[in-house]
């Protein structure tokens, strides 16, 4: 114990000599504290020496729990905040946590600047963040506010699901709508104008719902509900994200309506779920990394260059193809 207690205060007493490079200690001196250093495992604070010089050189990341799209954009803000030599701290909003409180904590870590993924936070607080921190929101758009946006367009990703089904056959298409979720509203009215523009409004119907597992599940239910009274099923689903889709072909294959046989179901972001099941999921892939990677791009620049104006990336999506759409049932 005698021994320990000495290496320690040996440690506390000098290393910090050696660490920061100073004169003071002959080369015998300082390679005896290394070599102590390395026995108790010191390793020097990096935190510590940034922070002493008024930088944390971190990004603050806030992000949903169970949202699989936000993983995958995390696994690619990691790669990027390391290249340009910033370190990533998460903080996760989740039932009973909200996202001003999971802001707050990364704040008090003194996290430098903030990417929020999918807020769902009023204008007016996003606004006064940006006034405060340099941030990035991914996946949402508030016009107005002092927030940098990545997002991609979300009208072209569901056009081109709604061509795709329409030239299958399909006229009686529904859309799960979701909710208050990132891309939402955008993803409803895109769908409407695409029913107007092929003629179809009258068959337009939007089923609310939600960026869950959950929602699709009960949509599911409410469609095979309908057809055991009688009415038509419809012919495809546009489900507002991938879980959502994953939910209605569970709650599908239960029913006993084959996809795509029976019914066409499209998600959208191609989540890395969507790759994971039996049969391949059909759905409008967002790329995940290039997204990550403008909004890391993004905050450093912004904290190099506070002035700048607030300014947005909008990232082309593109139709992935798999196995739950084929041409419309006849009759």
């Amino acid at each position: 114990m005698a021994d320990v207690a000495e290496k320690a205060g040996v440690s506390r007493a000098l290393v910090s000599i050696v660490f920061r490079n100073q004169p003071g200690a002959s080369e015998e001196t300082r390679q005896r504290v290394l070599r102590v250093a390395d026995e108790i495992g010191y390793r020097p604070d990096s935190a510590a020496r940034l922070l002493a010089r008024g930088r944390s050189r971190t990004l603050g990341v806030m992000f949903t729990v169970r949202q699989t799209f936000q993983t995958d954009l995390i696994e690619g803000i990691y790669p990027e905040a390391e290249r340009l030599g910033y370190d990533v701290l998460l903080s996760a909003t989740a039932l009973g946590r909200s996202e001003e409180k999971a802001v707050e904590a990364l704040l008090g870590h003194r996290c430098e600047a903030l990417i929020l993924l999918g807020p769902d936070a009023e204008p007016a607080y996003l606004d006064e963040l940006g006034q405060r921190v340099a941030t990035v929101s991914v996946s949402r758009r508030v016009p107005r506010a002092r927030v940098d946006f990545v997002h991609s367009a979300e009208g072209k990703g569901v056009r081109q699901a709604m061509d795709h089904l329409v030239e299958l056959g399909h006229r009686r298409i529904v859309h799960i709508d979701g909710g208050r979720g990132p891309g939402s509203a955008d993803r409803r009215r895109s769908y409407r104008a695409a029913m107007r523009r092929h003629g179809l409004e009258a068959h337009a119907r939007v089923v609310a719902g939600e960026h869950t597992e959950q929602a699709g599940i009960e949509a599911g239910r409410l469609l095979v509900a309908e057809r055991d009274r009688g009415l038509p099923l419809p012919t495809a689903v546009l489900a507002g994200n991938d879980r959502c889709a994953m939910g209605l072909l569970m709650a599908l294959t239960r029913a006993g309506v084959e996809v795509p046989r029976d019914m066409s179901v499209v998600g959208y972001d191609d989540s890395h779920l969507s790759h994971l099941m039996p049969i391949g999921l059909t759905t409008v892939r967002q790329d995940a990394v290039l997204m990550a990677e403008h909004a890391v791009r993004f905050a450093v620049e912004r904290l190099e260059k506070p002035e700048l104006e607030p300014r947005e990336a909008v990232l082309d999506p593109k139709l992935v193809v798999r196995g739950t759409s084929g041409p419309a049932p006849q009759g």
